[in-house]
């Protein structure tokens, strides 16, 4: 028998159309014409249009019903015909966590205000080596507050999201006494008391997100707004059933996940720092792509210090980043520069 703590040898699994994530989207469609065809009612009546508008509510609803049919068709085909030959089949992966130590690698931009009580709340964790802060070009004090609190600062020039946590990460991972870096943001909307709660889930796991859809440790007021809390979860879904059989995915927006450092060092070559805010979809849509084995993990969610300055600042922002993801996930994402 074999010995469970061994890792189970990794087979690249075969790439599959993803007709479950099509056939949510065609669905989707249809239900946005039937919505349009009825709405139509308004002008029609309002700014007496019917002469003009009623044949064309008409086709709307009456032809909304295709892509309706189709993507219920193409769900169903998926679910109950494709699902056995899409999942792995391998045994539950269990790797014992040797040394339960962690590089902490902290996102800044203009966090002035927080950055401070975020390295010294993660340094105060027991399990905690080293703290790193990237600076994505703050024009505030950022950098020096973080190095005065204990950090390891590194000051990244190229501007956006995508390049900050790209270089964290690999800042993170050149150390090698660490088993686990652990990606987070220093806007104080998550604490390094969580890192108990995704070092349980290593064993089983490359990387283990953290997510924030767990209503009980959701702080009433935070900067994700109702309609971004289920937009999120709408995009994880359509990423869950991209991957059909590969994970159960409920938020690609969160900040907060640990990884593997030696999966991390195969990772990172695959990664395009060029992704902005999406970046998060796109490192988990890359990872399933790449046969990590990715697991969520129920983490505390708080109101952040300071502005926000990435997709939260408010729904519009969240709708096109959210948009964005979308058409990552289905059209695959933005080359990298050569």
């Amino acid at each position: 028998m074999a010995n469970p703590g061994l890792p189970a040898f990794k087979t690249p699994s075969r790439p599959h159309t993803p007709i479950l994530m099509y056939g949510v989207l065609v669905f989707c469609l249809g239900i946005v014409m039937y919505l349009t065809g009825v709405l139509l009612v308004f002008p029609r009546y309002l700014l007496g249009l019917r002469e003009w508008l009623d044949p064309v509510a008409e086709w709307l609803v009456w032809y909304s019903g295709v892509p309706i049919v189709i993507g219920i068709a193409m769900a169903l085909l998926d679910l109950l015909y494709f699902m056995s030959r899409k999942k792995p089949d391998r045994p539950v992966r269990y790797i014992p966590v040797e040394r339960r130590r962690v590089t902490v690698a902290l996102t800044a931009y203009n966090d002035e205000l927080s950055i401070a009580d975020a390295v010294e709340d993660f340094l105060s964790h027991p399990l905690v080596e080293r703290v790193i802060v990237v600076s994505n070009n703050s024009s505030d004090r950022t950098f020096e507050r973080a190095e005065e609190a204990g950090a390891i600062t590194f000051n990244e020039l190229a501007p956006g999201y995508g390049r900050c946590v790209h270089r964290c990460l690999t800042e993170a991972a050149r150390y090698a006494d660490t088993e686990f870096v652990v990606l987070c943001e220093g806007d104080l909307t998550f604490r390094a008391y969580d890192i108990e709660k995704l070092l349980a889930y290593a064993p089983h796991a490359d990387i283990v997100n953290g997510t924030r859809t767990v209503e009980p440790l959701r702080q009433y007021e935070t900067q994700l707004s109702t309609f971004m809390y289920y937009g999120n979860v709408f995009v994880g879904k359509l990423l869950e059933f991209k991957h059909l059989g590969r994970g159960t995915i409920t938020d690609v927006g969160t900040t907060y996940k640990l990884c593997r450092r030696e999966a991390l060092l195969e990772l990172l070559p695959k990664l395009n720092p060029a992704v902005n805010l999406e970046f998060n979809a796109h490192f988990l849509d890359t990872a399933l792509a790449h046969d990590n084995v990715l697991l969520e993990c129920p983490i505390t969610f708080h109101p952040r210090v300071g502005v926000s300055k990435g997709g939260n600042i408010n729904n519009w922002r969240g709708l096109t980043v959210g948009s964005r993801m979308i058409l990552g996930l289905v059209f695959g994402w933005k080359r990298p520069a050569t």
